[in-house]
């Protein structure tokens, strides 16, 4: 059986997460309230891996990182790099747009307290792959946190532990894939400084060398 890459927007695969969401649905009926599909380049070589939408960010807005804390850091380091054009306005229809970056999570539906469990990590996966495979011209993926980057090294095709998660980390997997790693851009690590504006453009900086000749 093919898997799509999104998943369907009444997706019953993980049940705490359906539950989560239709309780969602009636609280904030104008909301997006599903799985929220990846966005960016169709052309993309770099792909943005995050954990979950949040649950007043990409589950309302229905785009990855979109109205959320950590969307601010993520999406002004991107247009800083210019792998962004346009302006961030925290709304899935502001005309902001990726350059070579396709944006996704390791899973689609809000997790209650944005914590999911391993299972639903398994469960959503098979989304991910097929996202990964249906990018001609993937060439690097940058995840963030360790729960993404357990999703993308799977994904890629590699094992754990063999690629262990480190900030600033880059892994050549042996399907050619290159997987970086880099904390998430959430407000609990910026407020913290686990993860500094700084180290977050160098990571972003570090996977910039690795973009292909014409990318």
């Amino acid at each position: 059986m093919t898997i799509p890459i999104n998943p369907p927007h009444d997706c019953p695969l993980c049940p705490r997460l359906l539950a989560y969401r239709q309780a969602n649905q009636l609280a904030q009926p104008t909301w997006f309230n599903g799985p929220v599909p990846g966005w960016g380049d169709p052309n993309a070589w770099l792909l943005i891996v995050g954990l979950a939408p949040g649950v007043t960010g990409a589950n309302r807005t229905g785009r990855p990182f979109t109205g959320d804390y950590a969307g601010n850091l993520l999406y002004d380091t991107l247009h800083k790099f210019g792998l962004a054009t346009g302006t961030y306005d925290k709304r899935a229809d502001d005309g902001f747009t990726l350059n070579g970056t396709f944006i996704s999570n390791a899973v689609r539906c809000v997790p209650p307290e944005n914590k999911p469990t391993p299972a639903e990590i398994h469960t959503c996966r098979p989304f991910l792959e097929a996202q990964v495979a249906a990018l001609p011209k993937l060439k690097v993926m940058l995840a963030l946190g360790t729960v993404a980057h357990q999703s993308a090294i799977k994904a890629a095709g590699g094992k754990l532990p063999k690629y262990r998660f480190a900030h600033g980390a880059i892994h050549t997997l042996h399907t050619g894939l290159i997987v970086a790693d880099s904390y998430h851009c959430s407000r609990y690590n910026t407020s913290t400084k686990r993860l500094t504006t700084q180290m977050f453009e160098n990571a972003v900086a570090g996977v910039l060398a690795l973009r292909p000749f014409g990318g």
